[in-house]
């Protein structure tokens, strides 16, 4: 779970941004702008990371500001699990990434897995939501909802890697390779199994 300071942190970024977003009072616009950049600054000094990019990172100031979402694929073939390897850090994860306009989350899925590891699958079940910052991921400076989709493979095609991946095969759970522990961590994984075996037989969520 995420330290205190920052989800207080990206509170105030949100309150700033809907501020700008709906007020036309032009002396109320500059107090919303100062604690946007108070809170931008305060984070970039909390996380030593360049506010130029916690600044990019930030909420949108033109519009309510909402979590964004994240869809992720669990394909499970004898008691294994399809994993990709990204080429920006070299580490595994399930397939998936941040949802686009213009798809449903099912949808979205399914363009992932094809886009990483080059198969096409049907989605079986909705199995987790949960919102990161409550999770055991690294510290994020966006605030977004991840969803956890059962799916199957729809062809008898070997998975492959695709244009941003490295790697790609199936592992079983005493067997993982190095996470990606900004993207997936073991329990996303052993869910994903649990779920399959029939227990839960209710969607997890926090």
């Amino acid at each position: 779970m995420e330290a205190a300071w920052l989800t207080q942190i990206k509170r105030l970024q949100a309150l700033s941004a809907t501020g700008l977003a709906y007020s036309r009072d032009e002396y109320d616009q500059e107090r919303f702008e100062e604690i946007g950049n108070i809170a931008s600054q305060m984070l970039a000094h909390l996380s030593s990371a360049p506010l130029e990019r916690i600044v990019e990172l930030g909420p949108d100031t033109k519009s309510y500001p909402t979590p964004k979402v994240d869809v992720r694929a669990a394909v499970i073939q004898k008691d294994r699990i399809l994993l990709v390897k990204e080429k920006n850090n070299e580490l595994w994860t399930m397939p998936g990434g941040f949802a686009e306009i213009g798809l449903s989350p099912a949808e979205n899925v399914i363009k992932e897995v094809f886009e990483e590891a080059c198969i096409p699958v049907v989605v079986d079940s909705l199995y987790a939501v949960r919102h990161k910052a409550k999770g055991p991921f690294k510290p994020d400076v966006r605030d977004f909802y991840k969803l956890y989709f059962l799916c199957e493979q729809a062809s008898d095609t070997p998975p492959e890697p695709g244009t941003e991946t490295l790697a790609v095969d199936f592992f079983s759970i005493d067997e993982l390779p190095d996470l990606c522990t900004d993207r997936t961590v073991v329990e996303d994984i052993e869910r994903a199994f649990a779920f399959r075996s029939g227990q839960p037989r209710h969607a997890w969520f926090d």
